[in-house]
């Protein structure tokens, strides 16, 4: 076994491997995301090993159901409640399988904006929105008509 310096240590085959977190000058190849692995053991059924993803994806589809069916802003609260649900997973449980996509944090704070958006969006849509942001409303009318 051989150790050139401080950065190598040997890997379960006794090969030198670099035990730092600093990023190699050249990448050779890429790297799964923290969390990227099974949700539940390998020997259980494929859907039991990424319940996370699937619990999001069948929410989503049933807003996505909600909203063909003519009930718009049900369907995009599904769906934006989807995506912050999908960030809360991605925070609480450890391994969350292939809805884990790039860093942890990178995740949560795409799922939680873009699920906040979408939910904001929604409850401010016309005719006769849930909610009323008067600021907003001054601000679009100032750019139309300034």
């Amino acid at each position: 076994m051989e150790v050139r310096d401080a950065i190598s240590a040997p890997d379960a085959e006794g090969k030198p491997r670099r035990a730092t977190r600093r990023f190699p000058l050249f990448t050779r190849d890429t790297a799964r995301p923290e969390g990227g692995g099974r949700a539940a053991p390998g020997d259980a059924p494929a859907p039991a090993r990424q319940w996370p993803i699937l619990a999001v994806l069948a929410t989503v589809a049933i807003g996505l159901l909600v909203t063909a069916l003519d009930n718009f802003r049900v369907g995009c609260l599904l769906i934006g409640a989807a995506l912050l649900a999908g960030g809360v997973l991605r925070w609480l449980v450890r391994d969350v399988g292939m809805l884990a996509v790039r860093s942890r944090f990178t995740d949560i704070l795409t799922y939680g904006v873009l699920g906040s958006v979408i939910v904001l969006l929604a409850l401010m849509a016309q005719p006769s929105p849930w909610l009323v942001l008067p600021f907003l409303k001054d601000t679009l009318h100032f750019t139309i008509d300034g």
